[in-house]
């Protein structure tokens, strides 16, 4: 039996025919959707039986052909066994009647099979994967089964449609996978792909990791350390290049301020000393997974951007995700600062040092 061969006969009542579906899903059905095709259950069962034409790869989920299922089967039947609902036939937009796209409400692909639908080259091929992770809500009565993991959370994420499949954001998946590895490299490989490919921030990443309580891991833990360190280096190339390719002038870089004979003022990333504009990355990653944390952190940048500003220097604050998405709007509230720095009073004078 190959992939065209009919259904058993249909009753003449089904009021669906297969021709509707795509070609993935004429070849994956539920029970459910078997039955709206005037297949039942008796008959599902016996065309799986030992040599038969179909098989059941997962509780309630049919494979019409006799092979080996390929990738984007194994990803649709996992998808199937653990969505609430399964919907067949949805179209591509409304009124259109090609391509239909398959619904799969509260489930979608995560861990290492999403990190590869993602463009992860760190992760193995989906044909090398024994299992693929399924997100689901804590309270859906399912198990883990087959080639599904079933990993549950309380509170799913929006997905990202990804070959027209529901996948776990990039953060997400990263600690979906992380949780399973015990390897400090893989680990490590994986958190540095994320950020130097321009999948996502360092913050999102040590965000889900803390969710995930996976900071206690020592092997975690040195992987966020580097993580940390390549997303402070991505982000200062950015500024560099910022400046450069908006036509700003040059300012000094990653310096220390200090008051003559007096305290520590704090470092700074880009320091324009003749106008008195200070530029500070916003990097911040709280390290423990509560918001207090966050919010000392967040306390730490007011105050000394407060104390500077008392001083008549304007700083200005850029998140590493701005400089990605928006930089010339970045380099345009740099440039108006700069020209605005002559109608201000002039700043106290400050020592400047290398940090």
């Amino acid at each position: 039996m190959n992939h065209n061969t009919p259904l058993p006969p249909v009753p003449p009542l089904s009021p669906r025919p297969l021709r509707h579906l795509s070609e993935v899903h004429r070849r994956v059905l539920t029970a459910a959707q078997l039955r709206s095709h005037g297949v039942t259950p008796g008959e599902a069962t016996e065309q799986c039986r030992p040599g038969g034409p179909w098989q059941q790869p997962l509780p309630g989920v049919f494979l019409l052909h006799p092979g080996p299922p390929t990738s984007e089967e194994r990803l649709h039947a996992v998808l199937m066994y653990a969505a609430k609902e399964r919907v067949v036939g949805v179209p591509a937009q409304p009124g259109a009647a090609e391509p239909h796209r398959q619904v799969y409400p509260d489930a979608m692909i995560t861990g290492l099979a999403a990190l590869t639908l993602h463009g992860f080259s760190a992760t193995p091929p989906l044909t090398a994967l024994d299992r693929i992770d399924v997100l689901v809500p804590r309270l859906r009565r399912l198990r883990s089964t087959g080639c599904a993991r079933i990993v549950r959370t309380a509170s799913l994420p929006a997905p990202e449609q990804v070959t027209g499949l529901p996948v776990a954001p990039v953060p997400r998946a990263l600690a979906d996978a992380v949780t399973e590895l015990t390897d400090a490299d893989a680990v490590c490989r994986l958190l540095t792909e994320a950020v130097r490919g321009g999948h996502c921030e360092p913050a999102s990443v040590v965000r889900e990791l803390n969710n995930a309580k996976l900071l206690s891991r020592p092997h975690v833990v040195d992987a966020v350390d580097s993580l940390l360190a390549e997303g402070q280096a991505i982000a200062e190339d950015r500024l560099y290049r910022m400046v450069r390719e908006y036509g700003l002038p040059d300012p000094v870089w990653n310096v220390d301020l200090r008051l003559p004979g007096g305290p520590h003022l704090g470092g700074l990333d880009a320091y324009w000393p003749e106008q008195a504009v200070a530029v500070e990355l916003d990097t911040r990653a709280p390290r423990q997974g509560h918001r207090q944390d966050d919010d000392a952190l967040w306390s730490e940048y007011a105050r000394k951007r407060e104390h500077l500003e008392r001083l008549g220097i304007t700083v200005v604050h850029i998140t590493p995700r701005k400089l990605r998405d928006a930089r010339e709007q970045q380099a345009a509230v740099v440039r108006t600062a700069l020209m605005a720095s002559g109608d201000r009073d002039p700043a106290a004078y400050v020592v400047v040092l290398p940090r």
